[in-house]
């Protein structure tokens, strides 16, 4: 497995800490941030885009389905550690930003919906990276 293969989850990884880290007077709260509970989507989306990220290149791997499986379940459960410690880091040192239990509760959902998404598309590609179609 090719290191370079997690950039875009690190690169992902920074982008995310940043912007859960912004001092809350720097979030925008207008047009479609302004959408009440608009940021549950995007925690939803964050946090689902990690898990898939950080998990996909065992999948370009062709790891054996059952080792994939269990550190797809593992890089999940580090992600939701992730934004549980996230929480905490907004509560004692972001500016402007709060603890929320509902914020854990979507990023824990969006690394299990990451999980998925992966699972669902390494069955679409298959262990032999034909996508299903016939190449004889």
């Amino acid at each position: 497995m090719k290191k370079s293969w997690f950039i875009p989850a690190i690169v992902w990884f920074i982008i995310s800490t940043i912007l859960l880290t912004l001092p809350g007077d720097d979030l925008p709260s207008t047009g479609i941030f302004g959408i009440e509970n608009f940021d549950k989507l995007v925690h939803l989306g964050m946090f689902s885009l990690l898990t898939f990220l950080f998990s996909y290149p065992f999948l370009k791997a062709g790891t054996v389905k059952k080792k994939f499986i269990l550190w797809t379940l593992r890089i999940a459960l580090m992600v939701m550690i992730y934004g549980i410690v996230m929480e905490f880091i907004q509560k004692y040192w972001a500016k402007g930003r709060a603890f929320d239990y509902s914020d854990i509760l979507f990023d824990c959902i969006g690394s299990i919906m990451g999980g998925i998404a992966l699972h669902i598309l390494g069955k679409k590609i298959g262990p032999d990276r034909n996508r299903g179609r016939n190449q004889n």
